[in-house]
């Protein structure tokens, strides 16, 4: 009988794991080449594998709710339609999920008893989540769930990988205790806070009239990545304000032209990505990772775009070399991306690889925000809703009032690395762009 191995494939740019939906074939079924086999969730997309080949699913490796790292065997098809099933094919509990590597060693002679008495959950009170293999080595090692808490990760988001906790292991009889002298009363002694310690939440009252609803699997994942951030970056947050008169007369004169022609309505979303692109190329120290104490240089200006889903959730899709495109290109992307996020339609590439985050609050009637950074970017802008203001306007015979639209930029970025010099001209000088627009611009 010959099988295959069916891998989780790689989904994207910086994308290590996937989270297992939905099964959409069961253990017995025929299925095609190109037929989609099971239905999987990124950070913020969902996708569907296909089966690489005709045959029958003999086994799945992970069940619903189980994360599988890229390149993980995540099922077995056998290419021989009449090749005998298993009645009882066995399936990976929730509470171990061995990655294939760890499988022979799970499989062996009941592999210790540390097994059945550590129990290892996938996420810790401090709410950092741990792979089935980092679980399983755990409970290997007869590492509690307090214990694993201490360890410090160097994966994302601060997790535990296999490399981490195998140091750990390697070094762990060289742990230094910690110390249970308390300190004199009549002293202070500074401490410093460990970000691994896991944080006691206070209880939370319920009224007779209060409904408990779960968050979604989104709603969770863009908690913990705003969580991070906020942990990660120290926040400062720069404001202008710039007239965009011009921008609001030359739009309303040639939108009904525009779509004609090329069959796109145009919004106000491209023209201030065109902006920012274009202070990005001015101001490129904007446009950089942290990685430890390195400094990482981006080398494509991808900017992404955070869109509202129906569910009320937020989804970023990227707009790569934003800056190679014209208005009518951009114009393009924005309107093809801002459509496939609404129907849930976008590829796990579409959202990696920004390198700076817009956000229009002014879709929502807000004057201005202070937006959380997109990590592992170092800076954000909000654009804020347009508004017709009575406002000085400087002539050659001097100044007079009059009615102008205007809006407020908030430019919120990582102060380890942006100071208030670079994070305000930076923010100035997209305003500048904006004030600067072409009234007589062809189309």
């Amino acid at each position: 009988m010959s099988e295959i191995e069916v891998l989780l494939p790689k989904m994207g740019e910086s994308v290590a794991e996937a989270t297992v939906i939905t099964w959409l074939k069961e253990v017995g079924e025929t299925i095609e080449a190109e037929e989609s086999l099971i239905e999987i969730a990124t950070d913020k997309v969902d996708s569907e594998v296909p089966a690489p080949v005709d045959g029958v699913l003999v086994k799945k490796l992970f069940n619903e709710g189980d994360v599988a790292q890229v390149g993980d065997v995540i099922a077995i098809i056998s290419t021989e339609g009449g090749a005998e099933v298993p009645v009882a094919s066995p399936t990976i509990e929730t509470a171990s999920s061995p990655s294939p590597e760890v499988v022979a060693e799970v499989s062996a002679p009941l592999a210790k008893t540390a097994i059945e008495q550590v129990e290892i959950a996938k996420t810790g009170d401090s709410g950092r989540f741990y792979s089935p293999l980092v679980r399983n080595i755990a409970k290997e090692e007869g590492i509690s769930m307090s214990e694993l808490e201490t360890i410090s990760g160097s994966g994302k988001e601060g997790r535990v990988s296999k490399s981490d906790i195998l140091d750990y292991i390697k070094n762990r009889g060289n742990q230094p205790m910690e110390s249970k002298v308390a300190a004199p009363k009549d002293k202070v002694i500074a401490q410093t806070t460990d970000v691994n310690k896991p944080v006691h939440k206070p209880a939370i009252p319920l009224g007779p009239n209060d409904t408990v609803v779960e968050m979604d699997r989104m709603r969770k994942l863009i908690a913990d990545h705003m969580v991070m951030s906020k942990q990660t970056s120290p926040h400062v947050t720069s404001y202008v304000e710039a007239d965009v008169t011009n921008i609001v007369n030359w739009r309303n004169k040639v939108k009904n032209q525009f779509q004609q022609e090329n069959e796109e309505k145009i919004t106000f979303t491209p023209i201030f990505i065109e902006a920012i692109a274009k202070a990005i190329k001015d101001f490129p120290g904007i446009n950089i990772s942290i990685d430890g104490t390195n400094i990482i240089q981006r080398g494509n200006i991808n900017i992404g775009m955070a869109a509202a889903l129906p569910s009320g959730n937020l989804i970023v899709p990227v707009i790569k070399n934003a800056d190679r495109l014209n208005l009518l290109g951009l114009t393009k992307a924005v309107n093809d991306l801002a459509n496939r996020a609404r129907k849930n339609k976008l590829t796990p590439d579409e959202i990696q690889g920004g390198t700076y985050t817009m956000t229009n609050v002014g879709t929502f009637g807000n004057v201005f925000g202070t937006p959380i950074i997109n990590q592992p970017q170092v800076a954000i802008m909000a654009v804020g809703a347009i508004r017709k203001m009575v406002s000085v306007i400087e002539t050659p015979e001097g100044d007079t009032m009059g009615i102008r639209h205007k809006m407020f930029l908030s430019h919120a970025y990582d102060h380890r690395v942006v100071d208030g010099a670079l994070g305000g001209m930076f923010v100035r000088r997209v305003a500048d762009y904006l004030e600067s627009f072409d009234p007589n611009r062809e189309i």
